[in-house]
């Protein structure tokens, strides 16, 4: 049985599809859409654009959790949105319903048929599915892009496979994204997902060596599971962020900043890996609030000093060249 997920973040236009709830049979994507990047944008502006067209919903499914957090959790893959933000993403192409299902071992078991008569069938009795290229669903992923064209003529809808979409010369993916993140290339990354890479948290107390040393800063902690590689970053912070996130230009009260990622080795000898930024010309309390990181460029690797002086000559270096890449 399908349990649907629901998420308090999950407002405006775009509707939770609920158990009793009949709608009107739609044009429907299915996916896990980690992201929401620059491919999974193709395939959400074809669904809405069909649906305008015959005048139909569009609807969304996805799941929660990730499924490879559910089948292969060795894997300890990092997600690149939350799930709130992955809602707030996808909201903003104009979708009309959202199935966010409890994926657990039970429903993983499902075979591919089964779910398609299941669920897109007889509970939604789809027109026609949109997928990737390369999406596969259902038990030990049965359900390929081939099969679901077979399902399709078996059951009466029209499955369409949306080509790789690629950028710079490279098929843009969720886990090419997460690779260019976990090695320090936001801008890159920027470039794949069409909008800054962005975590967020909550300010907490931390040891004020910032301060002493005339650059204070606020330590943040996230819930985000991915963060960049261990360095220095030129970045737009967002104070009590409001929620805008495909732009180019950062929404709400933004300022210049830098972030240090790391284990601050000057320092200490622990593996404890601290977010601690500095806002450049900024001297208001920020403890408690909630801030949101873009990340424009990489600016070094973390580096022990042998002194504090050197450690502030090179903070000041980076907050100037942070400015220049802003």
């Amino acid at each position: 049985m399908l349990e649907v997920f629901s998420s308090e973040s999950f407002k405006s236009t775009m509707q939770i599809i609920k158990k009793t709830k009949k709608i009107k049979s739609g044009i429907l994507t299915l996916g896990n859409f980690d992201g929401v990047h620059l491919g999974h944008q193709e395939i959400l502006k074809k669904v809405k654009t069909r649906a305008e067209l015959l005048g139909c919903p569009s609807i969304v499914y996805t799941f929660e959790p990730h499924p490879i957090k559910v089948v292969a959790p060795h894997k300890h893959l990092p997600l690149i949105t939350t799930l709130d933000d992955k809602i707030e993403l996808i909201k903003e192409f104009g979708i009309d319903f959202l199935f966010c299902a409890r994926f657990t071992k039970e429903f993983a078991s499902q075979h591919p048929r089964e779910f398609v008569k299941n669920e897109l069938i007889e509970r939604l009795n789809v027109q026609e599915v949109w997928v990737g290229h390369d999406y596969a669903f259902g038990r030990s992923k049965l359900g390929t892009v081939d099969y679901l064209k077979e399902l399709g003529e078996e059951f009466g809808f029209k499955a369409h496979v949306v080509p790789a979409f690629k950028k710079l010369g490279i098929i843009v993916s969720s886990s090419r994204i997460r690779e260019t993140i976990l090695n320090g290339d936001v801008k890159k990354a920027k470039s794949l997902l069409g909008r800054f890479y962005s975590i967020s948290g909550r300010v907490i107390k931390g040891k004020n060596r910032g301060k002493q040393m005339g650059f204070p800063t606020a330590n943040i902690d996230t819930q985000n599971e991915l963060i960049p590689k261990n360095g220095v970053y030129a970045v737009f912070c967002e104070v009590n962020p409001v929620r805008k996130l495909f732009s180019n230009e950062v929404k709400g009260l933004q300022y210049p900043a830098v972030v240090n990622i790391g284990t601050n080795p000057t320092f200490e000898n622990g593996d404890n890996i601290n977010i601690e930024v500095h806002i450049m010309d900024f001297n208001r309390s920020l403890y408690g609030k909630r801030l949101k990181i873009h990340f424009v460029q990489r600016i070094r690797d973390e580096i022990k000093f042998k002194t504090v002086d050197e450690l502030v000559k090179q903070i000041k270096r980076d907050v100037k060249k942070a400015n220049s890449i802003i």
